[in-house]
């Protein structure tokens, strides 16, 4: 009785798992990639025009934290008086924002 209660907790665990999984991918999808690529890579028309970074280089993301990271995305990024990036906190929930970063240090090769 007790292994099948086991199973089923880690198939309850497993399904949250995959479909924050999926959750993570369609934010992604939805928010980032017209303009970091689905691969994280920046090589979109979007990407290239406001000078996107490899997202899959290790030593770019060595220079980042995960706060410097989350505080682009909640508040967006300007660079000399220019957006760079739009704040999404307005569209996004902190554990929202907290899995992009988490799937931006997922490309890092």
């Amino acid at each position: 009785m007790k292994s099948s209660s086991l199973l089923i907790a880690a198939f309850v665990l497993a399904s949250a798992l995959t479909a924050s999984a999926a959750d993570v991918q369609a934010l992604w999808g939805q928010h980032c990639a017209s303009c970091h690529g689905k691969d994280g890579k920046g090589q979109t028309k979007a990407g290239k025009k406001a000078g996107v970074k490899d997202q899959t280089d290790a030593a770019y993301q060595a220079g980042l934290t995960d706060e410097k990271m989350f505080k682009a995305v909640k508040d967006g990024l300007k660079e000399d008086g220019k957006e760079k990036m739009k704040p999404f906190a307005d569209k996004l929930k902190d554990d929202e924002i907290k899995a992009l970063v988490g799937q931006v240090r997922s490309f890092k090769k």
